[in-house]
């Protein structure tokens, strides 16, 4: 997965609030595989996954229809915020 930047944690958090709470963190892991899985295509074929995008967080969530519009910073953002940080922890704790 390409380096992970605040744009990117803003379209991870937009999508995770848009699930019911208890798919939260299953959705925010669901989508850094989506990410890795399009970096790895990227790199190996020159070109962006045809469903996840370009390798970034923020094009794999931009392939999500049910995104919401861009959230404020309020406390259900600092929350998903949360879900997707611990998501990204836990992966990155695979030693992927």
């Amino acid at each position: 997965m390409r380096p992970i930047l605040p744009g990117d944690l803003d379209c991870a958090v937009a999508v995770v609030l848009a699930q019911p709470p208890a798919r939260r963190a299953a959705v925010a892991a669901h989508l850094l595989a989506q990410a890795d899985i399009a970096d790895r295509y990227r790199k190996r074929f020159g070109r962006a996954h045809p469903a996840f995008g370009t390798g970034s967080l923020m094009s794999a969530a931009l392939g999500w229809p049910d995104r919401p519009p861009q959230r404020v910073y309020d406390a259900a953002y600092c929350a998903g915020l949360m879900v997707v940080l611990t998501a990204l922890r836990d992966w990155r704790g695979r030693g992927i």
